[in-house]
């Protein structure tokens, strides 16, 4: 494998992992009644619409099929990805229930 070949195997996998991420968030979300399009926007709201939130969107189920995720967690994960401002959208949202 080339240094070309490897660089672009890594960016697929940080974009695998981001989606992984934000399907993280939007069951969260839909676990807890909440939009996730609108706390997305609340924590950025001058960016356009989230194409990839829209993509992991239709991944979700219902809440009453989905396992419970840890708000520690999906805070945790948040971070990792550098999305501090809807790690602390989320966070006042926990602190809300």
């Amino acid at each position: 494998m080339d240094a070309k070949e490897r660089e672009q195997l890594i960016i697929e996998n940080y974009q695998a992992q981001e989606k992984g991420m934000i399907l993280l968030f939007a069951q969260w979300c839909i676990n807890h009644k909440l939009d996730p399009e609108a706390l997305y926007q609340e924590a950025y709201p001058n960016q356009a619409d989230n194409e990839v939130l829209d993509e992991m969107m239709e991944h979700t189920v219902s809440e009453k099929e989905a396992d419970e995720i840890q708000g520690e967690l999906l805070l945790e994960v948040l971070q990792a990805y550098g999305n501090d401002d809807l790690a602390f959208v989320v966070a006042n949202h926990m602190e809300k229930k």
